[in-house]
């Protein structure tokens, strides 16, 4: 009975075998080797900041691609792209680095706190349940949900403003800041030549009077950077003025026009300020020159001749 058992189980596991391998085989999925060459030289990190799931999927879709242009893993940046085009025998696009940047100046100074939050120390519930806790309900609430998305340490919540801040030498522009930031306020800009950028750091929609209340730092609005841009760079859209990195020239005008410094340009070199002008020392000649001047003027003027006696003068002395 135990041998007929055994070979029973042996028979039904070797048909068992037969019908898998063969479905293994129906339906089997090819993947192309290069494929797994490309996913091999990727960072590994699943961010997500190329738009694709993983790096498997942005492996995948860079196989599929008749081009790369537009494909970038913000992580591995452009020597990675090099090598996954030299896997592919494709040309690398080129792509202008990003980076993130906070557009919030309100810091404890500037926007004074009006309540005081008790709850889970987290911008998405606090964003849901009301404000915040300044009379800006736009700005950095500071609870570092952003911080906790950030896979290379690159944001960190400053200690003294309270303020997202973004280290552009640690940051990959992957996105997960911009996701995880319920109020908006972070975006991917250009990082620009030498990390310089010119940017409105504020997102504060109520009209200036309001927006000035509530954040002295705040935009009002008032569009003196629009009308000084002479790139057409800036609109003022509900009551805040936006920089457009792709027209910006970086002349930083309007940053000199902005009433409320709201207009934040990154790296540059301070800027030399005009020296005051000195007033010219007087020179014994140019000293000498003018009394010469009125010596002549006053020899030149005659006096004026004695009116002459008339006869009831003459009369009267006699």
């Amino acid at each position: 009975m135990i041998l007929i058992a055994v070979i029973s189980l042996g028979a039904i596991g070797a048909v068992g075998a037969v019908f898998l391998y063969a479905a293994s085989k129906k339906f089997e999925v090819y993947e192309d080797p290069r494929v797994a060459q490309v996913q091999g030289v990727l960072p590994g990190a699943n961010c997500g900041g190329c738009g694709y799931p993983g790096c498997a999927g942005f492996a995948g879709a860079c196989v599929k691609a008749d081009s790369l242009d537009g494909m970038l893993c913000p992580v591995g940046g452009g020597p990675v792209m090099a090598k996954i085009a030299t896997i592919l025998g494709k040309e690398a696009g080129s792509t202008e680095p990003m980076v993130a940047v906070v557009r919030c100046n309100g810091t404890c100074q500037a926007r004074p706190r009006t309540s005081t939050y008790d709850g889970t120390k987290s911008c998405a519930i606090a964003s849901a349940t009301y404000g915040g806790e300044t009379g800006c309900s736009y700005g950095c609430l500071g609870y570092g949900d952003c911080v906790n998305a950030c896979a290379f340490d690159a944001i960190h919540i400053n200690p003294i403003t309270g303020i997202a801040e973004v280290d552009e030498e640690k940051c990959t522009s992957c996105g997960a800041c911009v996701k995880a930031c319920p109020k908006n306020i972070i975006e991917l800009r250009k990082k620009g030549p030498k990390s310089r950028r010119v940017f409105v750091s504020c997102v504060n929609k109520d009209k200036g009077a309001v927006a000035r209340k509530a954040c002295t730092n705040a935009c009002i609005g008032c569009g003196k950077c629009a009308k000084e841009c002479p790139f057409e760079a800036i609109t003022v859209t509900n009551n805040v003025a936006y920089i457009d990195y792709t027209k910006c020239r970086l002349c930083r005008k309007c940053e000199a026009v902005c009433p409320t410094g709201a207009i934040h340009a990154l790296n540059f070199p301070p800027r030399k300020e005009a020296a005051p002008a000195q007033p010219k020392e007087a020179t014994s000649g140019a000293t000498s020159q003018p009394k010469a001047t009125a010596v002549k003027e006053a020899a030149s003027v005659k006096p004026e001749a004695a009116p002459k006696a008339t006869m009831e003068d003459k009369t009267s002395l006699n």
